[in-house]
């Protein structure tokens, strides 16, 4: 038998689920154990401890047992919790910041390695994109699609944006084939390649980057395309859809 340990993370609350009459299962992604899911005892009751600070969008400090088996089955279970900022009390209110940020909840469940393993720069990400939606300062939709843009590229599947993703040669293209991995030139452009407008891949490669005088300078146009193409690359890696993404409003 494992011996049960105790131990200590930051994390991001992704996702609830009800267990039994009182109970939930809480999905999270945490600093240094990567996504982890854990049971929250008794959290459904009204005179629950920490109830309220295990919600979607919360950023926590939180203890758990963990009690999983050897083979790596079972779940942890949630002892304290402390709330760091509680993301979802801005993003409630305010529809187009809370679409955005519940696909981006969902995006980050969905490419979070195995549980237990870390992945810190994807946990830094998620903070990240979580206070600039707090924040309100720039358009959702932009964080939406920098986020899951530099999430992609730490799941090893960033696109290919200034250079031609078959042969390499410079760009800008015109092009963009999602099974191929990006922009495509002329020359390699396979059948079914979506025609994109220059200022689409450069939007594209600032949200990567984090160019925002570029990305916030974007037109209207320019957003919604660079969006649908990040949406589709995104998706086909993934091998299926997000719920979460057909609710999200863009301006």
């Amino acid at each position: 038998m494992v011996p049960v340990s105790l131990y200590r993370d930051e994390a991001v609350v992704l996702r609830l689920h009800k267990l039994g009459e009182a109970d939930r299962i809480v999905t999270l992604l945490t600093r240094r154990h990567g996504r982890v899911r854990a049971v929250a005892k008794g959290v459904r009751r009204t005179r629950s401890r920490f109830g309220a600070r295990l919600e979607p969008f919360g950023h926590v400090d939180l203890q758990l047992y963990a009690s999983r088996s050897g083979d790596g089955s079972g779940l942890d279970i949630v002892t304290q919790v402390e709330t760091i900022t509680p993301y979802g009390v801005s993003l409630g209110s305010d529809y187009p910041r809370y679409t955005a940020g519940t696909a981006i909840l969902e995006t980050a469940e969905r490419i979070a390695a195995a549980e237990g393993e870390p992945s810190l720069r994807l946990y830094l990400l998620l903070v990240g994109a979580l206070r600039a939606l707090a924040d309100g300062v720039r358009e959702p939709g932009l964080v939406l699609d920098a986020f899951v843009v530099r999430a992609m590229a730490v799941a090893g599947w960033e696109p290919a944006l200034a250079v031609c993703a078959r042969c390499g040669t410079d760009g800008p293209h015109r092009y963009f084939s999602v099974p191929a991995g990006g922009a495509v030139c002329t020359e390699c452009r396979p059948a079914g390649a979506a025609t994109t407008r220059p200022e689409t891949l450069r939007l594209l490669r600032a949200l990567l980057t984090g160019d925002w005088l570029v990305a916030d300078a974007s037109s209207p146009p320019v957003r919604r395309e660079a969006s649908g193409l990040t949406a589709a690359y995104l998706q086909w890696h993934l091998e299926r859809g997000l719920r979460s993404l057909p609710m999200v409003e863009r301006v």
